[in-house]
């Protein structure tokens, strides 16, 4: 057993407490730098909070004027209210969340506080297996979460015509997601819009200004959340 004293030093029982307190001293600075990974960056009360939203077409203003795009109405809703804000858009009409993902990087540059992630529409509509979809928007929020920046997830739902697997498969991504990464969820992103002829354009799909407005008022308390994340 001459090894094992060797080892632990127990010749030297004051140089062994040393060793001890060090290594105990590693273990909880690790534990503090993962803690902190994995707090959203604070924004000081006097600054703006720079908000994206990465998303597709209904993020982008199809078809409406840039000034009735959701982005724009969020951020005037927000100021509204009393919050300094500044609010991107980063949508692309036809973008799935694979598409997201890779442009993610450039989508959301440095000094962004907070992300709201709106896709997986068109991988839905488009009837692509919801594990492609579910990678995507997992490795975006990881990502994300990585660069201590917080995120919204906004969810959609599927078309019932598309089966009833698909339709679980689909539906159970963003909830898993949140779940797993703490990240706020809004289920529904068209909740209150979708199916209402009167606030979607002719296609049935897009809203028109006066939807985009609707979407803004039910997902504005959980954007109010997501900013208190990231608020002293």
């Amino acid at each position: 057993m001459r090894w094992f004293r060797r080892l632990v030093g127990s010749r030297q029982p004051r140089s062994y407490g040393v060793r001890q307190a060090l290594v105990q001293s590693v273990i909880l600075l690790a534990a503090l730098g993962a803690f902190l990974a994995s707090v959203p960056v604070a924004v000081a009360a006097d600054q703006p909070v720079k908000i994206v939203v990465l998303g597709d077409s209904l993020t982008a203003g199809f078809n409406l004027p840039a000034s009735a795009a959701f982005p724009v109405r969020l951020e005037r809703a927000l100021r509204a209210k009393g919050y300094a804000v500044d609010v991107a858009n980063a949508g692309v009409s036809g973008d799935t969340a694979s598409g997201g993902l890779a442009r993610l990087d450039w989508s959301v540059p440095e000094g962004t506080a907070a992300v709201i992630v709106e896709l997986g529409a068109n991988d839905m509509l488009r009837g692509l297996d919801p594990k492609v979809t579910q990678r995507a928007l997992e490795e975006i929020v990881r990502r994300l979460s990585e660069r201590r920046i917080a995120v919204l997830l906004a969810g959609m739902r599927a078309i019932p015509n598309l089966g009833v697997d698909f339709v679980n498969g689909f539906e159970t991504i963003y909830p898993e997601i949140a779940s797993k990464y703490d990240a706020l969820l809004y289920p529904f992103f068209l909740d209150g819009v979708a199916g209402d002829a009167k606030l979607n354009q002719r296609d049935g799909l897009h809203p028109t200004a006066a939807g985009v407005d609707a979407i803004v008022g039910g997902i504005l308390p959980k954007v109010e959340e997501l900013l208190t994340r990231v608020r002293k």
